[in-house]
């Protein structure tokens, strides 16, 4: 309900100090039908009803569009990750700024893309955007939904820097502080689910950008080793790859790429 003064009619920070503090009361989304219709369900149970965000909203735009125009298609890779837990362990036992397994993931990503450049791309209709520097979306879960920061030059960085930035972009996403510029741009994402115990999943690719790495849960798991079943921790992840920017032969090699750095 608020009429922006800035230019071309945008929304500016005086426009929001001036609109009212209360909020008009919400109505209710439901359809004279839909109601009539839930009422002669004798199995209905109680409800309310919510009303959509801008924020939902715009997300809900978003994705749509991504998975109806995006031709997606996906590749799968177990990652051997025994090394990588224990370098992490060696690491946190001598460093004041603790890292998480995604912070290595971050920095694994960006190495992969040092070794495929090709792959850091971005289609456009008149032509192929290359990227010089590894500039990575990092997905953050809010209440209000999902913020995916921008944590650009990850080639350029240390572990400690990446794993500093990342938690202050997701302390800032989820209060609600990020600049615009701060969600814009990147050629690539990683969304990671492992701290909720998933083990593997799809995920989106947020356009334009023409991938997305979709991290599961590090677990011990049975495997084969020269011959032999050992036990090994073991880390899923699956790559969503556009694949008018990137061929599944590129998409193999980064993904080959990006499993020889983390292993």
């Amino acid at each position: 309900g608020i009429q922006g003064t800035g230019p071309g009619g945008r929304i500016v920070r005086r426009d929001v100090e001036a609109a009212p503090t209360t909020a008009p009361q919400a109505q209710s989304a439901e359809t004279p039908s839909a109601s009539k219709e839930l009422a002669s369900q004798e199995y209905s149970s109680t409800y309310s009803t919510v009303r959509h965000t801008s924020m939902r909203k715009a997300i809900a735009r978003r994705l749509t569009e991504s998975k109806s125009t995006v031709p997606h298609f996906y590749l799968n890779a177990d990652c051997h990750v025994d090394e990588l837990l224990l370098l992490r362990k060696k690491i946190n036992e001598s460093s004041n700024i603790k890292i998480s397994v995604n912070d290595m993931v971050v920095r694994a990503v960006s190495a992969a893309f040092q070794d495929v450049p090709e792959a850091n791309v971005v289609w456009t209709p008149d032509a192929m955007i290359h990227y010089e520097s590894v500039d990575i979306s990092i997905a953050v879960s809010t209440d209000g939904g999902l913020l995916t920061p921008v944590l650009r030059g990850v080639e350029k960085r240390s572990l400690s820097n990446i794993a500093t930035t990342i938690t202050d972009l997701a302390e800032r996403s989820r209060a609600g502080k990020l600049r615009q510029d701060e969600l814009e741009g990147g050629s690539f994402a990683i969304t990671n689910l492992g701290m909720f115990g998933t083990s593997s999943f799809s995920a989106i690719i947020n356009p334009p950008q023409s991938g997305i790495l979709a991290v599961g849960a590090a677990g011990q798991r049975p495997v084969v080793i020269d011959g032999e079943i050992a036990v090994a921790s073991v880390m899923s992840v699956t790559l969503s790859a556009d694949h008018r920017a990137v061929d599944g032969a590129l998409a193999a090699k980064w993904l080959a790429a990006f499993k020889a750095r983390i292993e």
